[in-house]
């Protein structure tokens, strides 16, 4: 004897491989479910736990301190510190070129050549897989992700540990 799961079960296991995408993961939460309300709660449930959508959390967005030190090593990095100017300036990677937070968007909007006058470095390029935010712990520079994606930066990661990782690894 075979057990019935019925068309709400059979829902269940159609979607829950759908809902492991982002997007749908977004369009579920906003979907009026009472059609199912039983399965509506487990839904928004699972839809509104962490990582919360939207939220830069892949494992592919992060950079590892001991990636950042091979990229820093190599000279392969466009590190951005996105932090205040106050804390940039109390304390800094090395090579890492201060755009606070809050006048990001504008920046990486500018011109390469008006980039390269302010900040005196070359302009990240749409293509570049080196480009690295970071701030003091990981959720400024994960809003800088949410920011430069949709401005087509589509390959910039960050470096989730922030600077609090790097003052302690690196024993300042």
């Amino acid at each position: 004897m075979t057990p019935h799961i019925g068309i709400q079960g059979a829902l269940v296991f159609i979607m829950l491989p759908l809902l492991l995408s982002r997007t749908l993961c977004q369009v579920v939460a906003e979907v009026n479910l009472r059609a199912c309300p039983t399965y509506a709660s487990a839904f928004r449930a699972f839809t509104t736990s962490s990582p919360i959508c939207g939220e830069a959390s892949d494992s592919a967005s992060v950079v590892t301190y001991s990636q950042l030190k091979t990229m820093l090593a190599n000279r392969n990095i466009q590190l951005f510190d996105v932090r205040n100017p106050d804390e940039y300036q109390a304390g800094r990677i090395a090579d890492a070129v201060n755009i606070p937070l809050g006048t990001l968007e504008e920046s990486l909007k500018l011109s390469p050549e008006r980039f390269q006058q302010k900040f005196a470095v070359r302009a990240p390029g749409k293509d570049d897989d080196n480009i690295v935010f970071h701030c003091r712990s990981g959720k400024r520079s994960s809003q800088a992700l949410d920011i430069a994606r949709p401005l087509g930066f589509s390959r910039a990661r960050h470096y989730k540990g922030g600077y609090s990782e790097w003052e302690e690894k690196e024993g300042k």
